[in-house]
């Protein structure tokens, strides 16, 4: 076996460790995308709230 290929072989577990850090990084950049929407949705509610409260003291 190359040097590479018994890397990603890893002992016969190969595939729960590259599994396990496939799992991970899929989660994490899950996690950043329901941030970033969530980040989003607040700065539209508080953009909302702003030009509702400019049209209170316009009244």
């Amino acid at each position: 076996m190359s040097a590479i290929s018994e890397f990603f072989h890893a002992g016969g577990y190969g595939f729960y460790i590259w599994g396990s850090y496939g799992a991970a990084i899929l989660l994490m950049v899950g996690e950043l995308t329901i941030i970033k929407q969530q980040y989003r949705t607040i700065l539209k509610r508080l953009s909302r709230m702003a030009r509702m409260n400019a049209a209170e003291e316009d009244e």
